[in-house]
């Protein structure tokens, strides 16, 4: 129920979004540029643009949604909670003469961690006496009501309604089920919010982020488990461009090359890295030669692929003038085949550059001492999610980084992208 009101609130605040932004706009003034005089912009892909007041937006519902569905102190609005306070129910015990009788228990539901001192009730004056239980938060609590009970009774309602061995009745606050033995089972409203064990709020990962900055995690500081962790990945990116472009250019360019090569790359390009990680680990070990290995593995065949692509995608007749105009296989392949290839080897590389950092958590799975990936598992091993998903965070934005960079570095040297 949870994940589907997620997803409708998400869908309703992103075509809310949407027309509020163009209702703006298209009040406050009339955007006129090159491509708001085409007169085809559907299908145009050169016409769609990322717009940034959508990204902002987008960043900010889902931050919203989190601190909704957390309970987060930073929003003044949220989805329901966990049920806390006190509340009760009657039921209906039987003895073994057949007379029955009512009585009441009174439970206190409270935060995990929280200590409650619970008083005794007044007892009543019949066989089945009133009880008091205290149960925490999005968990259930099992009440032995019949332990002050008089005699062997059992009990046949809740609330007035019949209840039996597996049976669930509603009660104010909650639910009650009965076992098989006939005792009763308390679950209180869990709300539509999610447990901190599940998902903390935003202000609990930054605090944890604080911490960890200051004090670090497992004997090493935050800088060191993020900088050990870029230095295998930009290594392993490296090695496996040093290699990839190369032979993407020679399968590109040679007949026999690709013959000889393609049946590898493509029975390589599919099998995740995290398949390799028991033969890596067999060959080069579990230090720190297995895991830039791991990650040279996992850009080596994208690079491979988009170099060879950008050399078969170069248009043959710049090629033809090329020759024409007397240039030999040494000048073409420098001023022609690697000037018109170089956009392919970017986006090859902004996607391997994903896939290495999507690896490298799998890469420090194994004897890493150091590392986000490995304080992430190390976290993960203990239930906590809030370093968890402040290293997903972290390594996300850091990933979102290198590819703003390497879009910047693509514009500044591959100026011609996009032109005839």
């Amino acid at each position: 129920m949870t994940g589907l009101s997620v997803l409708l609130i998400y869908a309703s605040l992103l075509l809310g979004g949407y027309f509020a932004v163009h209702y703006f706009r298209h009040f406050k003034h009339k955007q006129t540029d090159f491509t708001s005089l085409k007169t085809v912009t559907f299908g145009d892909e050169s016409a769609v643009r990322a717009d940034r007041t959508a990204s902002i937006i987008s960043v900010l519902v889902i931050f919203l949604i989190w601190g909704a569905f957390t309970g987060s102190k930073l929003l003044p609005i949220h989805v329901p909670g966990p049920f806390v306070g006190e509340t009760s129910f009657t039921y209906t015990a039987e003895n073994a003469s057949g007379q029955t009788d009512d009585a009441t228990v009174m439970v206190t539901v409270h935060k995990d961690g929280e200590k409650v001192k619970l008083e005794d009730p007044e007892p009543g004056e019949g066989f089945a006496r009133n009880d008091v239980a205290k149960v925490t938060a999005w968990r259930s609590g099992l009440l032995k009501v019949q332990r002050n009970d008089d005699g062997d009774v059992k009990i046949v309602a809740v609330d007035g309604q019949p209840i039996a061995p597996g049976e669930e009745v509603d009660v104010a606050d909650g639910s009650i089920t009965m076992t098989a033995k006939g005792s009763l089972n308390f679950s209180p409203y869990s709300g539509l919010q999610m447990e901190p064990i599940w998902l903390p709020s935003p202000e609990a990962v930054v605090a944890r982020l604080i911490n960890i900055a200051s004090d670090g995690y497992q004997n090493f500081t935050l800088w060191e488990h993020l900088g050990w962790s870029l230095w295998r990945v930009i290594a392993g990116f490296t090695l496996g461009t040093l290699v990839g472009i190369p032979l993407g250019y020679a399968m590109g360019l040679s007949g026999w090359m690709r013959g000889w090569f393609d049946p590898i790359v493509e029975f390589m390009r599919p099998v995740p890295p995290l398949a390799l990680i028991p033969l890596v680990i067999i060959w080069f070990g579990i230090w720190e030669t297995g895991k830039i290995v791991l990650l040279f593995l996992a850009s080596l065949w994208v690079m491979t692929i988009a170099a060879r692509a950008g050399v078969s995608g170069v248009n043959i007749t710049k090629v033809h003038a090329a020759y024409s105009l007397g240039a030999n296989k040494r000048q073409v392949l420098w001023h022609v085949i690697v000037p018109n290839s170089l956009p392919e080897i970017f986006t090859g590389a902004r996607v391997a550059m994903g896939v290495c950092w999507g690896t490298v958590v799998a890469a420090e799975l194994v004897a890493a001492q150091k590392g986000a990936g490995m304080m992430i598992i190390a976290a993960s091993k203990f239930q906590l999610t809030d370093i968890v998903l402040m290293g997903i965070i972290l390594i996300g934005m850091i990933g979102y980084g290198i590819d703003v960079l390497m879009r910047f570095a693509e514009r500044f040297l591959v100026p011609w992208k996009g032109k005839a």
